[in-house]
């Protein structure tokens, strides 16, 4: 099944805004390699980029690279989000242990340059189409999403998430706590 994941395409849609050439072309999920750096410092560099992420902008190359080795090839589910095989992103899903094993957190980011062409949406689509099968022990898929975060709520509510609440007070961000945005994904749930 994560070979079939890695290689899971989806072409964009038909019509709409003709300018728009990413959803005309292929968005794939695919492992995130040390090769991939380039890629991955023009979203993981960008301030507008990492505002809402929990980790600071990336400043070096190393530092990069040392994530990729030391955490993403070591995640049992992280992917790169690809435009044509270029990584423009990443999307994984945590899972919880314990009692809560049956709770996954999804989290995902991408580079400015790609917002609002429905490539997070699609990618957040075929993870949800997906990670159930992948982990049958899974039965809910949520996702933590800062209240000023609009976009990302959009993204979650599109591809067929449902907004539970607001946790007041709940994460400390870059220093400040916030309120942030609970979305729920069930197994049971029918999928967009």
């Amino acid at each position: 099944m994560e070979e079939e994941l890695q290689k899971l395409t989806i072409n964009g849609g038909k019509g709409g805004n003709e300018s728009n050439t990413e959803l005309s072309s292929d968005i794939s999920l695919r492992l995130l390699d040390v090769s991939d750096i380039d890629d991955f410092m023009v979203w993981a560099s960008d301030d507008k980029v990492t505002r809402f992420c929990s980790f600071d902008s990336y400043t070096s190359k190393e530092d990069g690279i040392n994530y990729i080795k030391n955490t993403v090839s070591r995640h049992p589910w992280y992917r790169a989000i690809c435009v044509n095989n270029r990584p423009v992103g990443s999307i994984s899903v945590t899972a919880n242990s314990g009692n809560d094993k049956c709770r996954g957190e999804l989290g995902y980011v991408l580079a400015a340059d790609y917002w609002g062409k429905g490539i997070a949406t699609k990618a957040v689509k075929m993870v949800a189409n997906n990670i159930f099968d992948e982990w049958p022990h899974l039965e809910r898929l949520e996702a933590l999403v800062v209240v000023d975060n609009v976009g990302s709520q959009r993204v979650l509510e599109k591809a067929g998430f449902t907004r539970e609440a607001v946790l007041r007070k709940y994460r400390i961000l870059k220093g400040t706590t916030r309120d942030c945005v609970i979305f729920s994904l069930l197994s049971t749930d029918p999928r967009n």
